[in-house]
């Protein structure tokens, strides 16, 4: 049975409820208005379960319902996760503000939390994500509290729990797995945690065939409207790869390869817009079951699933007010997306696409799939690495280019760069343009699209240029100065609106 809300557990109600406004949460929560899903959840006192604003259950009386910013507010004040909405999918909250520093620190500080490739196979803990943010572990533990009224660490139990939660319902994986894949040290801690929070054993949450199909793994993820899909799926259709890429319809599929520590895991995944529910359907190849958070987290930043359009649109609409559902596409694997730029320097978006598919079928790695024409995974940097110069002029790349591919491979493969989300921008922008061959606009492009930075801006590009107006990186810079910090999507809105065949094709 659920067990009924507390008040007497209650310690951080007044940092929960800041700023939020519980009538037009409620309201949002009647509609089932999928453009707030992820900016709240709803905490049911009646029941002792909290919601997504998307969630179909029978609606609860307002009285009975508490408003809470983000998921681990309410399992610190005793509420457990619906089983049907399941808060584990929802868009992410934005993480990139203009607000007061202290709040910015505290976002940046759960958006490394949030993502799993920047801590290889050791969930982080408080003192190591201060580290990464330059402060010290009290000041972060100040702030993060101030704002979201939990501390650090029951913020990241309450992410791993909910990592573990979509293992067990989604997967077939045993508990130690799923224990050790969802951060947890041991499978008695995972157990222990399990039990306090949800007052249910992890064996008794498992559905037999819940959510999937022979041989792979099916899950839902929301995303907040107005989302752009034609324009998201026909960026990437141009650009497919082959052997690595294929578009079925409205169904993008492509082979991945996941690395955590000295273990790697091969697969494809397959992505399909359900635009009537405002969700994607992410199709996931049962080989990748153990890596399946890490998968989502990618997925969710390729599709750019977590924007929140309204500060967005409210800077860019009077200058693009045709853009307002676009998104910036991102990329699986961060050493692909670098490659890409480095090939579509100064070239056609085709010409680059076939650099590419030349360079997956001389380098990469052969892998079954079920799905016709998935043959092969990108070629690691390593392999990169080792190659002659001689083997890749053979497929057309010139020696700058061979240059630049190889000095990226080489520092990703020695573990001197990283190029995901949870990268530091400067220092990576600083480590790209020190390489050869790699200058500001490759930098910004990489940083636009693998270290998803809302703000990057390639002032150089030819094409942003024509479509601003303007001529020059100068001018161009100066022109994007009241669009921070959404640069990048400014930038999109701006390609989107002058079509050209000079661009980066990655």
């Amino acid at each position: 049975m659920p067990r009924a809300y507390d008040p007497a557990m209650s310690t951080a109600a007044t940092a929960s409820t800041t700023g939020l406004e519980g009538d037009a949460c409620y309201l949002a929560m009647k509609t089932h208005d999928a453009r707030f899903d992820g900016t709240f959840f709803t905490a049911v006192t009646s029941t002792g379960i909290y919601c997504r604003p998307v969630c179909r259950v029978k609606l609860p009386r307002r009285e009975n319902c508490r408003f809470f910013r983000h998921a681990a507010q309410c399992e610190a004040e005793g509420f457990r996760p619906c089983l049907r909405c399941r808060p584990e999918l929802a868009p992410r909250a934005a993480s990139w503000s203009t607000e007061d520093a202290s709040r910015v620190l505290a976002l940046q500080a759960a958006r490394l939390i949030d993502e799993p490739d920047a801590w290889s196979e050791d969930s982080p803990g408080a003192a190591q994500v201060a580290a990464r943010m330059g402060v010290s572990d009290r000041h972060l533990r100040r702030i993060f509290e101030t704002q979201f009224g939990v501390s650090p660490l029951q913020y990241l139990q309450t992410r791993r729990l909910l990592a573990a939660k979509q293992l067990i319902a989604d997967t077939r994986l045993p508990m130690t797995q799923v224990a050790l894949a969802s951060g947890f040290a041991s499978v008695r801690r995972f157990n222990a945690a399990f039990v306090a929070h949800y007052k249910l054993n992890p064996s008794a949450l498992r559905r037999a065939g819940a959510s999937r199909e022979d041989g792979q793994i099916e899950v839902r993820l929301g995303y907040r409207p107005p989302y752009d899909t034609a324009a998201m799926l026909g960026f990437f259709a141009r650009r497919a790869l082959g052997g690595v890429e294929a578009l079925e319809g409205t169904a993008l599929c492509r082979t991945l390869r996941v690395v955590q520590g000295t273990r790697e895991h091969t697969g494809w995944v397959g992505l399909r817009f359900d635009t009537g529910r405002e969700q994607l359907l992410l199709s996931v190849s049962d080989s990748l079951a153990a890596v399946l958070p890490v998968v989502i987290s990618r997925v969710r930043g390729m599709l750019d699933l977590d924007a929140d359009p309204g500060p967005i649109n409210a800077a860019l609409h009077a200058h693009f007010p045709h853009g307002d559902g676009l998104r910036v596409p991102g990329t699986l694997d961060g050493f692909e997306l670098a490659v890409r730029a480095v090939l579509g320097q100064q070239i056609t978006v085709a010409a680059a696409r076939t650099l590419g598919t030349r360079l997956v079928a001389a380098f990469g790695e052969p892998v079954a799939t079920p799905v016709a024409g998935l043959s092969h995974l990108f070629p690691t940097p390593a392999a990169i690495a080792a190659a002659s110069g001689d083997a890749l002029g053979q497929l057309g790349i010139v020696r700058q280019r061979q240059a630049a591919l190889q000095a990226i491979a080489s520092e990703l493969a020695a573990g001197r760069l990283a190029l995901h989300p949870g990268a530091d921008v400067p220092a990576t922008l600083a480590a790209l343009q020190a390489l050869p061959g790699i200058g500001d606009w490759t930098a910004q492009y990489i940083a636009m699209r693998a270290l998803r930075w809302p703000d990057a801006f390639p002032a150089g590009d030819v094409a942003l240029q024509k479509a601003l107006g303007v001529t020059g990186a100068r001018a161009a810079h100066d022109a994007s100065l009241g669009w921070r910090p959404w640069r990048s999507y400014a930038v999109l809105r701006a390609w989107h609106s002058t079509p050209t065949t000079i661009r980066d094709a990655t």
